[in-house]
């Protein structure tokens, strides 16, 4: 997948779900009810240590889902992403390390920014599409306008306080290509297998960026 095709996806998707979860099994009716109510895609978290199998689980059983892997730290974890099926990887900042190595494993990144500083090192790396993280403590829809003032061309995926108050309004913004979010898919609601109310909620997202 190229970095154009990413981005594509992204603008398709709108929404992408930001999930942490402790038992890999769980993604597998997780993406069930994230799929039945209109979004096929997910952010797996490297916070825990099911990560990697719940990545391995979902593209082994549900094929065609776009997975993101995602709080990628190391070396060690993109191999282990990419080695498990994972289409993406996302990190929290910008560390030029992790991106030269996806880079060479031809496995597309979107690396976490939020200053001038770090948005001129990704352009340096080649990288057009990064993460506004965290975006509501950075400034929120504000600090984004101002930086595509400079860096017109960045694409840009906000994570970190987005709800449904404020989803619309960073998706006004035409350089944003989707927003990461994690309140349907909240870890609570995994843990006690609530894939009723956790649709409900998904159903709630995916209808407000079409309305």
């Amino acid at each position: 997948m190229t970095t154009e095709q990413l981005i594509e996806k992204l603008r398709l998707l709108k929404i992408i779900p930001v999930i942490a979860l402790d038992n890999a099994r769980d993604i597998l009716p997780l993406m069930e009810t994230l799929s039945q109510n209109g979004l096929p895609v997910a952010e797996i978290t490297f916070r825990s240590e099911a990560a990697e199998e719940a990545i391995r689980l979902l593209r082994q059983n549900q094929p065609d889902i776009f997975i993101l892997a995602g709080t990628v730290l190391t070396a060690e974890q993109v191999v282990a992403a990419k080695n498990a099926g994972a289409d993406a990887i996302v990190t929290p900042g910008f560390n030029p390390k992790i991106v030269q190595l996806c880079q060479d494993l031809g496995l597309p990144v979107i690396p976490g920014v939020n200053n001038p500083m770090s948005i001129e090192a990704a352009l340096e790396m080649g990288i057009s599409a990064v993460k506004f993280f965290p975006a509501e403590a950075s400034g929120g829809v504000k600090m984004i306008k101002a930086l595509l003032g400079p860096y017109g061309n960045l694409q840009i995926m906000p994570t970190g306080g987005i709800s449904t108050q404020n989803l619309k309004d960073y998706l006004a913004i035409p350089n944003v290509v989707a927003c990461g979010g994690s309140w349907f898919v909240d870890k609570k609601l995994i843990e006690a297998q609530n894939w009723q109310e956790i649709g409900r909620l998904v159903a709630e997202a995916v209808q407000l960026i079409h309305s």
